[in-house]
């Protein structure tokens, strides 16, 4: 099976939502639908510096990975962040999830950025072997606190 990443575009709206609810559910989190609704015209907003790629064979999207590049104050150059990404369960362990992640690494490269990061949850052993194949774990401990606006 030959997969094939691209950039999202507004015709994957359907099936993008439909990753999108997946990896929620994954992360047993709901999301208010005007956040996911700004979340998906942030991703074909050019100005934004938020970004989408797909994951596709044979036609059919198997994969969704959305990526930010910001700026670091240990760096002249920016970082990429990748914020979120999902392969639909009956596509795991076909090379989608690798291929998202190296289609994010080049596009950090086109643009400057000199470091990719991601978070998941210590729960993800799946895939936690492909993060631990394509990347090292830093060993940093996250703490956050919500803040109401």
């Amino acid at each position: 099976m030959q997969i094939r990443t691209r950039p999202v575009a507004a015709r994957d709206e359907a099936r993008w939502r439909a990753l999108w609810a997946g990896y929620l559910a994954f992360y047993q989190t709901t999301l208010p639908d005007e956040v996911t609704d700004l979340t998906w015209r942030r991703l074909l907003d050019a100005a934004e510096p938020v970004h989408c790629l797909v994951a596709e064979a044979g036609g059919e999207i198997l994969g969704i990975v959305n990526y930010v590049f910001h700026r670091a104050t240990w760096t002249a150059s920016s970082y990429c962040y990748l914020e979120d990404l999902f392969t639909a369960p009956e596509a795991r362990g076909r090379g989608a999830g690798r291929a998202l992640i190296e289609a994010v690494y080049a596009a950090a490269r086109a643009a400057g950025a000199t470091r990719v990061y991601w978070l998941t949850h210590e729960s993800n052993a799946t895939a936690r072997q492909l993060y631990d194949a394509v990347a090292e774990n830093a060993g940093f401990i996250q703490y956050r606190k919500t803040i109401a606006p």
